[in-house]
């Protein structure tokens, strides 16, 4: 089993195909292995080393996938969001220590202003023409007086990837992921989705998160097959790269899914020409109606997975046919263990509701200089993921909510995403997200933000009357609210926490 990112690449044929993009040359995993060996001494020169912090900011696409592999096997890669302004820039520089930032050649990105103040030498990605895709050369930079000239690999315990928590309910916190941990949720992966080298995965998901980075590039790479690296998701042209790339499966999260089902009446022969042996969709649970209307598109199964940073990607997955899936569940342990604890440390039993903790290859071993996280995170080895949820008589797991977005309305908890699945039923309507407000004397009371679907009407005495022949009343939303487009994330999740204050409750 690999644990360094140098050795998870080995896996692939000389000659076959290891990144593809559109309208450009394949790159080879010989290619893709000789990147890696001259990125990793040239960033050694320039006095970048193991452990050492690199910031990438780029785009989507072949180079972006191959950088962060490059300085993973070298150094550690901190892939940030490159919609980010300077001061955000500023704070993610300074807390990452980082000691070196890579940018393409050309780019404006106010990272490198920022960068430029603060010292942080600026290493420019050049693409040279007609070159196969994901193929770079570093510009920029001064050789270290004593650096070696030869690629220093890193080792199984270094720290391959830093990524930040999101940070909705406090300052965002470093996640530390050793070359082990990302590896064996890349494995994890490979394994719960029977990945081999005639595999070719369409990534759409951003390269600054844990998904696209794990569960497309990474398992890929680990299963030697063929990752095809977009620019990021357009629903208007996701119908053009499938039918350019051929994939055998692509992974999503829902909003995502749900946007290209909606597009797909209109691209009937992409679809048809179309052979997926399955669809992943990971990061936000999937509805059940979701589920449906996409296995029903494309005639594949879709495969609800459970990943979060912490844990390197997945933790659980439904797995491949002839076992059963199951809509509205995230599946069986997939990688770490996985069990129910109750606010004692006590471990549940099958059927009994509480924190969903894991332990196992790819969890992060803590937070970085964060004593009081990893006291409140950690518990006799478990890490504790914040997320609520129980096992059936068959060892399949369901979420019932995050801890933090549970709605306690006057003593009465509701589970928003209870909520979500009854009224994604309602015939008018297209997505929900059911969030707190603040109420005077309840401290919290029901709200859900709408989008109809094309063409169809409903008010708000009419989606609380369908919600009320459903579920009791202390669940029923107190207001709902009617959008064009519901708030999301950089990653494309809906977001519940703070929706209220974006919606001006």
């Amino acid at each position: 089993m690999a644990t360094t990112v140098r050795e998870l690449i080995e896996s692939g044929a000389e000659e076959d195909v290891a990144i593809a993009a559109p309208d450009r040359k394949p790159m080879t995993y010989g290619g893709l292995r000789a990147l890696v060996t001259r990125t990793v001494a040239d960033m050694n020169a320039l006095g970048v080393a193991r452990n050492d912090r690199v910031a990438i900011v780029m785009p989507n696409g072949p180079e972006m996938a191959t950088a962060f592999v490059a300085v993973a096997a070298g150094a550690t890669t901190a892939p940030l969001n490159p919609a980010y302004r300077a001061e955000e820039f500023r704070f993610y520089l300074e807390d990452l220590n980082a000691k070196a930032l890579f940018v393409e050649a050309g780019s404006e990105s106010p990272a490198i202003e920022v960068a430029r103040s603060m010292d942080v030498p600026i290493l420019e990605l050049a693409v040279p023409a007609d070159a196969p895709a994901g193929t770079f050369e570093i510009q920029g930079g001064a050789p270290a007086g004593s650096a070696s000239t030869s690629a220093r690999l890193t080792e199984s315990d270094d720290v391959a990837l830093v990524l930040h928590t999101s940070g909705t309910t406090s300052r965002p916190k470093i996640v530390p992921l050793s070359q082990a941990n990302i590896c064996a949720s890349a494995q994890h992966i490979g394994a719960t989705l029977a990945l081999t080298p005639a595999d070719r995965c369409v990534n759409i998901m951003p390269l600054f998160h844990i998904h696209g980075l794990i569960a497309a590039v990474l398992s890929s790479l680990a299963g030697g097959g063929s990752i095809y690296c977009t620019p990021g998701f357009d629903a208007l042209r996701v119908f053009r790269w499938f039918a350019d790339a051929q994939p055998s499966w692509y992974t999503a999260v829902p909003t995502m899914h749900q946007a290209i089902v909606a597009r797909a009446s209109r691209n009937a022969a992409s679809v048809a020409a179309m052979n997926l042996r399955f669809i992943r969709s990971s990061s936000s649970s999937l509805p059940p109606q979701v589920m449906a209307a996409v296995e029903d598109t494309f005639g594949c199964p879709v495969i609800e997975s459970y990943g979060m940073t912490e844990a390197a990607h997945q933790m659980a997955s439904n797995p491949l046919p002839p076992a059963a899936r199951k809509p509205g569940s995230v599946g069986i342990a997939a990688g770490p263990e996985v069990a129910i604890m109750d606010e004692g440390g006590n471990i549940l039993a099958q059927g009994e509701i509480g924190e969903i903790v894991i332990r196992g290859p790819n969890v992060t071993s803590g937070y970085e200089a964060n004593d009081k996280a990893n006291v409140e995170a950690f518990i006799d080895g478990w890490f504790r993921t914040g997320d609520q949820g129980q096992f059936d008589d068959e060892g399949y797991l369901s979420l019932t909510g995050r801890l933090k977005e549970i709605i306690n309305r006057g003593g009465e908890k509701v589970s928003p995403r209870e909520v979500d699945e009854i009224l994604l039923d309602h015939p008018a309507i297209d997505q929900v997200v059911t969030f707190a407000y603040p109420h005077d004397k309840l401290g919290e009371e029901v709200g859900a933000a709408i989008v109809l679907k094309e063409g169809a009407e409903a008010d708000e005495a009419s989606v609380r009357d369908f919600a009320a022949g459903h579920l009791a009343d202390f669940k029923v939303p107190r207001k709902v609210i009617f959008l064009e487009e519901i708030p999301k994330g950089a990653t494309g999740k809906l977001q519940r926490i703070g929706l209220h204050e974006k919606l001006g409750l």
